[in-house]
């Protein structure tokens, strides 16, 4: 009598990944809000005054678009393998 255990397809794996991905995408996302408080959450206006990204801001900026390309680039193979 052997057990047969199903192998993991890398789909399934493409599955988490993408699940992981767009949590970490939304957080960035929310992180990015450029208010201290609630307002920049709710769509306060900031004021409409531009303003160069710096040190932290701009990592979580570049963080931020990884994070999309990685998305894309998952969902794509996703597609692509199913």
């Amino acid at each position: 009598m052997t057990l047969e255990v199903p192998l993991v397809q890398i789909t399934d794996y493409l599955s988490i990944a993408m699940i992981v991905l767009s949590i970490a995408l939304v957080v960035a996302i929310i992180l990015q809000s450029k208010s201290a408080g609630l307002g920049g959450l709710t769509g306060a206006d900031t004021g409409g005054v531009f303003r160069a990204r710096r040190g932290v801001e701009r990592l979580l900026f570049n963080i931020t678009i990884g994070l999309a390309i990685a998305f894309f680039g998952v969902a794509i193979a996703h597609v692509i393998l199913s």
